[in-house]
């Protein structure tokens, strides 16, 4: 997606200091009573919102005249006032005249913004006319749960609500794909230029990122919710994630773009990770998580520099080494990146691959620490039976690493042709994972789990029972959440040296972190940040 650069003043932060975007930050009020909402609205005060909007349909007893002066008397912050009917999305069900003279009271007693649906927009903007205060901004809005239009429905949408007389455009929009998001930073950079306040947001996990980089492409505000799960539209952050974790007030229109791109991705510490070590070192770039179901589309539509650099998870870590320009030869090698950065010189994309680095070196120490390190020379893999567990990226770039350090592999997957394919390739035995049980050839073996298996949330799940553990003297799990996962509890009450994921974690983000910025990676601020989110 090509994005020109965008113009947005600097504003000052409530706290001192100098932020870079305007995009103001706009925490939704759906309490059933007054008096709850008066309560949310000072702990959205207290969380760093700029404004409340008001949602007046959440009100199970709504006593108009009295309730909106309350709101507007006691709100510390600017108010927007909502009343979302049904046939919006909302809760109101009742008569159209009453909802609309509910907006015109709050406006008559000094709201600071009224939103109305452009169903209605025509008719009620005609009926203020002459009464509308100067500060009043009307914000005429448009909701599409289903999907997102094309560049050409979304640029006549907006010409429509501009029609009305509208002071601000919003325009809502379900993502059915994360590239439909790039439609509405289009439409939004093309407001900028028109002079048009817009706020332009896609809803559901896969829109996220339009909540966070509105602020980079110049929308007016973005929603962020008080508490986690009370939201007013799928997919909603906290406002505490949109200041603390993406850094929100220091995104700007030169703010590089970063993420983790995976199938799930919202379990990711990657953007912790990231997001810290760029504020620590006064990097300007932001790290979002990803939610990509065709790595290749996603590519071909985010190709402007803005789109500077990429975290590869599962499922992606194959496919996306055939979408690079240029591949690093152990990466190549493997057959998988972890891994994309774009050459700030031609645009083109280059991969590779970190993931074996950070578990090899992880898993080599374990078993050093369990012997007298005096008496190794080389690897304290060499010679070792080396089992991995899944025959995707993950898995052949651990076991590329160990057959380099003179281990002899094995390749278990649930499809045995899969792992006897990674096997023959690298040079090893294959197995169905059915029969890892039974596999014991030799004591002392290392076992490393490549899959998602006991992964959160479906941490009960193990790859092989306890029994079959005895046989092991270290065992490796690439899961990081939750840190001790049930195979590694299991290990390590079998006796078993235990390595976390999260060592694996640290070492392949150190190299990704150099990587995104030409800076040295802050070590010890990434394991601290790690061993306080595990």
């Amino acid at each position: 997606m090509d994005s020109p650069n965008l113009a947005v003043a600097s504003a000052q932060v409530g706290g001192g200091g100098m932020r870079k975007s305007s995009t103001l930050i706009c925490a939704p009020i759906m309490a059933e009573s007054v008096a709850k909402m008066v309560v949310e609205i000072g702990r959205a005060e207290a969380v760093g919102a700029d404004l409340v909007e008001i949602r007046l349909d959440h009100l199970k007893v709504f006593n108009c005249n009295q309730d909106v002066k309350t709101l507007i008397d006691q709100s510390p912050l600017p108010t927007l006032f909502t009343y979302r009917p049904k046939w919006e999305g909302g809760q109101y069900d009742g008569d159209e005249k009453s909802r609309l003279d509910a907006l015109r009271l709050a406006m008559e007693l000094g709201a600071d913004y009224i939103d109305v649906e452009l169903q209605v927009a025509q008719e009620f903007i005609d009926s203020i006319q002459d009464k509308k205060p100067e500060k009043l901004k009307v914000i005429v809005s448009s909701h599409n749960y289903q999907e997102t239009p094309s560049v050409e429905a979304l640029g006549n949408l907006v010409a429509k609500i501009q029609a009305t007389g509208a002071d601000i455009v919003k325009i809502a929009t379900f993502a059915l794909d994360i590239t439909d998001v790039a439609r509405i930073f289009q439409i939004t950079v093309h407001s900028q230029v028109s002079n048009v306040p817009i706020i332009g947001l896609v809803m559901g996990e896969r829109g996220l990122i339009s909540r966070i980089l509105c602020a980079k492409f110049g929308g007016y505000l973005t929603f962020g919710t008080i508490d986690s799960g009370t939201v007013s539209a799928p997919g909603q952050p906290t406002i505490k994630d949109i200041l603390h974790l993406y850094n929100f007030r220091q995104i700007g229109p030169d703010t590089k773009v970063f993420g983790i791109i995976g199938k799930p991705v919202s379990h990711s510490k990657s953007p912790i990770l990231h997001n810290e070590g760029f504020k620590s070192v006064g990097f300007n770039g932001v790290y979002v998580h990803l939610l990509v179901d065709d790595i290749a589309k996603f590519l071909k539509t985010y190709s402007s520099a803005d789109f500077a650099g990429f975290s590869v998870t599962i499922p992606h870590k194959e496919a996306a080494l055939k979408c690079c320009d240029e591949v690093d030869s152990v990466a190549k090698s493997i057959g998988a990146i972890n891994c994309i950065i774009r050459r700030p010189t031609d645009g083109k994309l280059y991969g590779l691959n970190t993931d074996y680095v950070g578990a090899i070196s992880a898993i080599e120490d374990g078993l050093r620490g369990s012997l007298n390190s005096s008496l190794v020379s080389g690897s304290p893999l060499a010679g070792r039976l080396f089992v991995v567990i899944g025959a995707g990226g993950a898995g052949k770039a651990l076991a590329y690493g160990a057959k380099q350090k003179g281990a002899r592999i094995v390749i278990a997957n649930r499809t045995y042709d899969r792992a006897r394919e990674i096997a023959d390739t690298i040079g090893g035995q294959a197995l169905s994972i059915s029969d890892l049980d039974k596999f014991h050839p030799e004591d002392g073996m290392i076992l490393a789990n490549t899959t998602s298996i006991g992964m959160q949330p479906k941490v009960n799940e193990t790859p092989i029972s306890k029994h079959a553990l005895r046989s092991y003297a270290l065992v490796f799990d690439a899961v990081y959440t939750p840190k001790i996962t049930r195979l590694l509890k299991e290990a390590e009450e079998s006796g078993a040296i235990v390595v976390s994921g999260s060592e694996m974690f640290i070492g392949q983000a150190y190299e990704q972190f150099e990587r995104f910025t030409g800076l040295p990676a802050p070590k010890e601020l990434f394991r601290k940040v790690v061993e306080s989110t595990s």
